[in-house]
């Protein structure tokens, strides 16, 4: 069964969207929250590509009677009076989006948000640009590089919430924005804002999400754009091999993973006498469990615990002028023939109303 369409206007012209998907998070640090949160995630082929008969009684007999315990603590350490620092990055992230496309489309395409585990859901997102009137959609993910666990599976999500709509809108898809010259920008700057508040450390530390090894080796580009994203970063800010480094943290289960890994890295470096790192995250443009917690605490202390002397993480892109102005210009130019030139709307306007009084004098409701 399709789900009920949201009224239908004849007077109505033709409306672009934009919806922004990010990974999700629970809706409290609490055991309670992150099972539900947690079966979801684990429960997506995508993320654990094991076979459902072997994996589901690990993870109903075993995981999710242990791990959501501990992945509360976690949380309960990043929490804000706010809640979830994911959650208001990417909804102020929308809301800027918004005004930024205000300044330079008219009319501005609707944006609207939505998570790939949680709420609000990536259906959610979509009914509401469907209750906007948008006919055509872009979907922006939120990770600069693609995977198939992160932007495949954000791709799954839509797919699955259009099979239940009547009126499939137009769809337009980003798939991966890692050497978008506007989002180097902002990081290089976000690095450089940092250094002269705080100086510049011995080692920078690029540090990407892991992904399982066999995922590189059955054809997943992830690896390689985390790469590319690293030497381009690293060019832009003048550093070569030695001061630049790329590692790989949030390893889970027994499989070999992406290398080197960050906290072992970070434990090398502090006993060849490295004292000073700067560590930032490329593969995320909001702070999030991740960044905050593995990065900003457990990594943190692992570097000290070995020697090290001064560990400096430095904050995702998150509301920074530069990233949402990069953010802008890559939803224009995939949303190039959808929007209306400079001018149009008036035309527009008056072809809507023609619309609805020859819908009229075919006897539709006035």
């Amino acid at each position: 069964m399709f789900a009920p369409e949201p009224s239908y206007r004849h007077d109505s012209s033709p409306n672009a969207g934009i919806l922004l998907i990010n990974l999700g998070t629970p809706e409290a640090p609490t055991a309670r929250a992150l099972r539900p949160y947690l079966k979801q995630f684990l429960s997506d082929p995508r993320v654990v590509e094991i076979p459902r008969a072997l994996w589901w009684p690990i993870l109903n007999g075993v995981i999710l009677n242990t791990r959501p315990r501990r992945s509360a603590a976690k949380y309960a350490k990043i929490w804000t009076q706010d809640g979830s620092p994911l959650k208001l990055h990417t909804q102020r992230q929308a809301q800027l989006l918004r005004g930024y496309l205000g300044e330079r489309a008219n009319p501005p395409p609707a944006v609207e948000w939505g998570m790939r585990y949680g709420s609000p859901s990536v259906e959610d997102g979509l009914w509401r640009l469907r209750e906007h009137g948008c006919d055509r959609v872009l979907v922006i993910p939120l990770y600069p590089q693609y995977s198939a666990s992160a932007t495949g599976s954000a791709y799954d999500a839509v797919f699955d919430a259009l099979s239940r709509m009547r009126n499939v809108p137009a769809l337009r898809l980003v798939k991966q924005f890692h050497d978008n010259p506007g989002y180097i920008r902002a990081l290089a700057q976000a690095i450089t804002d940092h250094w002269k508040e705080h100086g510049r450390a011995e080692r920078l530390v690029m540090s990407f999400h892991g992904v399982p090894r066999f995922a590189l080796d059955r054809g997943d580009p992830y690896h390689c754009q985390c790469q590319k994203t690293a030497r381009v970063l690293a060019e832009s800010l003048g550093l070569d091999a030695d001061q630049a480094l790329v590692t790989f943290q949030s390893r889970f289960g027994r499989a070999q993973w992406l290398k080197p890994y960050t906290i072992d890295t970070l434990r090398e470096l502090a006993q060849r006498n490295v004292k000073s790192v700067d560590v930032v995250c490329p593969g995320f443009v909001s702070d999030c469990l991740e960044t905050l917690e593995e990065i900003d605490i457990e990594n943190r202390a692992a570097f000290v615990t070995a020697g090290g002397r001064h560990f400096r993480y430095i904050p995702c892109l998150n509301e920074r002028d530069a990233w949402i102005r990069a953010l802008t210009d890559i939803a224009l130019d995939h949303l190039q023939g959808w929007l209306g030139a400079p001018g149009e709307a008036a035309t527009a306007a008056a072809e809507a109303q023609a619309r609805r009084r020859r819908a009229q004098a075919l006897g539709a409701p006035r």
